[in-house]
């Protein structure tokens, strides 16, 4: 339960004065359904308003805030033509006052004629003349202390001002409660900054203050990083059962090459993970190729030799299938039965499914989500594989493991390289392996960046390697958030290439029904076309080892880890590969040093640090996540400079300062609550 004193900061956002219907809904735009979500909506930046006596040329471009008085008003011909007032100032210098919209009485009662007004906003020339276009301030002379020296800019959405924001943000304030201190007094003292409700109502009425925003971070990545220590705790207290194999299984394996150093190492360390009491938490991470899927097979059959049954849970229905595939053909001829379910499968097909999971018979199940909806019961699930982590919530995966009669030991894999910040940041609880090491045979890929100008050359390219008996892979632009127009832009391009290309060209895209789509993917496996179009649905997972080339389109719209992951669906036959990035004509400096990078290493992680360091706050692993920890106050920069101390701090609390029973334990049980990792607590324990 959350303690009453957050009460008040946890009430919806209408409890604030002023907020409607009408305005509720431009702020759940902006995510602000709550008032902690007001006062957690930090300013991005600041305007600096510079008070004058005297109009001058040599301030145009600037904001200024200056004593004028109106003395003539001119609208146009029509309703909508701007309203301009003449104003002067002391010395008798004029400005044009603008404003756009026609309703000139409105503006006749801000400034009635003859009176002194403040008037702030941004001064600027239009041909001889002085103007300012809408004033963001036009106070009567007595209010003008009320203009501050300094205004906070917001991150905002249609129907919502920076100026309406920090007015509600004040109000959020006001009902924050005093918190006692969760920070080591010590460590507090050392970086000089303020208290937490201090910082918040500085960061506000100054978004240049440092020490504010570096304090409200700090409490965000300290209370993360206790919620993690707790649900690690939590998951070491908890007791499982071994899952120890005899080999028999895995020794009947019939494998093209031996695995890799990294790949040893990490069967090793799993091997050693289940023949623990306490369930197995690991997180494997693995470049594009790197041969996760080995590890996996091999962590499978060692929960089969011990008698239990293996979950093998895949993001998209494509790659469930392909997972399925997979496992059959190195398995042929052990006495292993692998069985799929996706939401797809209906009817006899998943009635067998069923009753092949409840009495044992299916050892290994494959598939998406639908493998642990209500309905589908283990005779004895002992080990759940995830792939591709970042795709399920943490309650998903949570429902999975309620599947079995003790926690099951858990692999999650991503092949989504994360920065060693973040893996500590959102898996801290979690033990890691690294596949850092290719297996035999994959070469690293030519990339190339190109200019859309030369889009006709490239087509022409990939004609002669059609013509040499190749596949390739053309991937469409982002275009914006929309599903809708991601599909529209590919079935556009798939459309232009066909004029050429005929039906060796197939297209798929993510509102595809699952029948359609696999049969174009079945064709494209198949050779029988040659070049797939998509959109980014083929991201994760798809293989063709014939595909040796690859062109992404628009790949200056595109995340460092995107790209790099749509880079990974070729050279997975051997052999050389290429990647074509088409680059849009106007670059911005942080996709210039992407698109240099991409050419310059097929080393995922560094990719990933690199990442980290060219983006922005926001999206920290490349999607929002659902179910998962999400940070609105630290930036990826915080995130790097304080991460190792919050650490240190949670570390300190439950070692020495006696845990969340003691004063400060209590405190910082307080900041479990405000930043919302409560719920993490809870959920967490599934890893």
């Amino acid at each position: 339960m959350r303690p009453e004193l957050l009460n008040p900061l946890f009430a919806e956002v209408t409890a604030l004065k002023g907020v409607g219907a009408q305005l509720a809904k431009p702020l759940e735009k902006l995510g602000l359904a709550r008032v902690v979500d007001v006062a957690f909506h930090l300013p991005s930046g600041w305007i600096d308003r510079v008070p004058r006596d005297e109009l001058d040329t040599a301030d145009a471009g600037r904001v200024i805030a200056i004593t004028l008085t109106a003395t003539d008003y001119r609208t146009g011909g029509s309703r909508r033509s701007p309203v301009r007032v003449q104003a002067s100032d002391a010395a008798g210098n004029i400005v044009s006052l603008v404003y756009f919209g026609g309703n000139s009485g409105w503006v006749m009662k801000l400034l009635p004629l003859g009176e002194k007004r403040r008037v702030s906003g941004k001064l600027e020339t239009y041909g001889q003349e002085l103007q300012i276009v809408h004033p963001d301030h036009v106070v009567p002379v007595e209010e003008a202390e009320s203009l501050a020296g300094r205004e906070a800019v917001y991150p905002l959405s249609e129907g919502m001002t920076s100026k309406r924001l920090a007015g509600l943000a004040a109000q959020a304030i006001d009902r924050a409660p005093e918190l006692p201190e969760w920070i080591e007094s010590g460590l507090k003292a050392k970086h000089d900054w303020p208290d937490w409700r201090e910082a918040l109502q500085r960061i506000h009425a100054d978004p240049a203050d440092a020490k504010a925003r570096e304090r409200l971070a700090y409490d965000e990545i300290f209370a993360t990083q206790l919620a993690l220590l707790l649900v690690r705790g939590a998951a070491r207290a908890k007791r499982g059962r071994p899952l120890v194999g005899d080999h028999r299984l895995r020794d009947m394996l019939n494998l093209p090459y031996a695995p890799t150093g990294a790949q040893a190492r990490t069967i090793r360390e799993i091997e050693g993970d289940l023949a623990q009491q306490r369930p197995m938490l690991r997180l494997l991470q693995g470049d594009v190729g790197s041969g996760k899927t080995l590890v996996a097979l091999m962590t499978l059959l060692m929960a089969v030799e011990a008698g239990a049954q293996g979950a093998f849970l895949a993001p998209t229905e494509i790659l469930a299938r392909q997972h399925y595939e997979t496992l059959r053909t190195m398995l042929r001829g052990l006495p292993v039965e692998v069985g799929i379910l996706t939401g797809r499968d209906k009817g006899r097909a998943r009635e067998a499914t069923l009753m092949g999971l409840a009495d044992g018979s299916i050892h290994i199940l494959v598939g998406t989500h639908a493998i642990f909806q209500e309905g589908v019961t283990y005779k004895d699930l002992g080990l759940v594989v995830v792939d591709e982590q970042h795709r399920f919530g943490v309650a998903q995966r949570m429902m999975l493991q309620a599947k079995a009669q003790v926690p099951p030991h858990l692999l999650v894999m991503t092949a989504t390289p994360i920065p060693r910040t973040l893996t500590l940041a959102q898996y801290g609880e979690m033990d890691t392996s690294r596949l850092d090491e290719m297996p035999p045979g994959r070469e690293p890929i030519e990339t190339r960046v190109v200019s859309e100008e030369r889009i006709d050359a490239v087509i022409d390219g990939l004609a002669r390697h059609l013509s040499n008996g190749g596949q390739a892979y053309w991937v469409c632009p982002l275009v914006e958030e929309s599903e809708k127009s991601d599909q529209a832009a590919a079935e556009a391009r798939a459309e232009v290439l066909r004029q050429r290309f005929g039906d060796r060209v197939g297209l798929v895209h993510g509102r595809m029904k699952g029948p359609a789509k696999d049969a174009v993917m079945a064709a494209f496996q198949s050779g029988k076309t040659g070049v797939l179009v998509a959109t980014t649905v083929i991201e994760v997972g798809v293989d063709v080892p014939n595909a040796t080339l690859i062109v992404i389109e628009g790949a200056d719209r595109f995340g460092l880890a995107q790209l790099h992951q749509l880079r990974g669906r070729v050279g997975r036959g051997g052999g050389h590969s290429i990647c074509l990035l088409l680059r849009g004509q106007h670059l911005s400096e942080t996709s210039r040093a992407r698109l240099a990078l991409m050419r310059e290493t097929n080393d995922g992680f560094r990719i990933a640090e690199e990442d980290l360091r060219l983006r922005g706050a926001g999206e920290l692993l490349g999607t929002r996540q659902s179910g998962e920890m999400q940070f609105r106050l630290a930036t990826p920069e915080s995130l790097t400079a304080l991460l190792p101390a919050a650490n240190g701090d949670a570390r300190l609390l439950m070692d020495r300062d006696g845990g969340l029973e003691a004063t400060r334990g209590r405190a910082a049980r307080l900041a479990l609550y405000l930043f919302e990792r409560d719920s993490a607590v809870g959920l967490l324990r599934s890893g």
